[in-house]
Parts: structure tokens; C-alpha cells; sequence
């Protein structure tokens, strides 16, 4: 189906629509506004937590539309927040528009689909930028420093 006429902003639009029903399968919803607010946060809260590079790694691994929302309002100089797991975990829900109670189960939910779309590595690399404690609330896989 052609929503633009432009084959490389079709694909995008058509690869990030499977982004969000991946998603939304994981949670086992047909919320696609939830499972795009979701992955949103997932996506600003860990740039935000990232070096520069690191970061823009993780987005090189995006749909092109995605990436666009990766780097919707981020400002790099600034970067990365020194934010711990109580304040990640807030600006997480706040975005998400989910209960800080619900924010370890979504974020790890949201982790495990990103990595089965991305290059193996790819999350585990940006996962091993962040301390301990946030490596813990975004993911049940255990990530190593090395």
C-alpha cells in the first residue's frame, strides 16, 4: 500500500507501523496509540540517558520515521541526563501515560521487542552506557558491563 507515493517514506511508514504492532502484540493489546506512546518514552528516556554517540547508534538502527521521533526535542549538548532509576522511572511514566508501579514490566516489555528488530548487540550496547539500577528497571536480560 502506497500512503505517499515515495517508496523510501512508504517503507518507513510501512516499517514503523510493524514497530508499533510489534508492540502492540506484545502486550497483547490493539491499543496502537498506547503501544506508540510506549515505545516513545522507551525511545526518549533511553537518549536522554545516553552518550551522544551511544544514542545516535541506537538511532541509526531506527526506521527513518522513528528516528525522527528518537530525535523529537532532544538537545545533545545537554546530554546525557545523570538521571537515577526513581527519576527515569517518572519521566518514563509521565510520557508513557502508565503508573510508575507499571514502569519496569513496560519498559522491559518495550526493550525485548526493540531487540528482536534491531542488529543483535544493538540494545545491549546502549544497556551497558547505563548504571546498574537502569539497566535493571529497562530490561529482565542481564547485560554486562564489558
Amino acid at each position: 500500500m502506497s500512503f505517499t507515493g515515495i517508496h523510501g517514506l512508504d517503507h518507513s511508514i510501512n516499517s514503523t507501523n510493524e514497530w508499533i504492532a510489534a508492540v502492540a502484540s506484545a502486550f497483547e493489546t490493539e491499543d496502537r496509540d498506547f503501544a506508540y506512546r510506549v515505545l516513545r518514552a522507551w525511545m526518549h528516556s533511553m537518549r536522554d540517558r545516553l552518550t551522544v554517540e551511544a544514542a545516535a547508534h541506537l538511532a541509526a538502527q531506527l526506521p527513518e520515521l522513528l528516528r525522527g521521533v528518537f530525535y523529537d526535542g532532544w538537545s545533545p549538548r545537554h546530554m546525557p541526563y545523570k538521571y537515577d532509576a526513581q527519576r527515569f522511572a517518572e519521566r518514563f511514566a509521565d510520557e508513557a501515560r502508565v503508573a510508575r508501579t507499571d514502569v519496569h514490566r513496560t519498559a522491559s516489555t518495550v526493550t525485548e521487542v526493540v531487540m528482536s528488530r534491531i542488529a543483535p548487540g544493538g540494545v545491549e550496547q546502549a544497556l551497558r552506557q547505563m548504571p546498574d539500577e537502569l539497566r535493571r528497571l529497562v530490561s529482565e536480560k542481564e547485560v554486562s558491563r564489558r
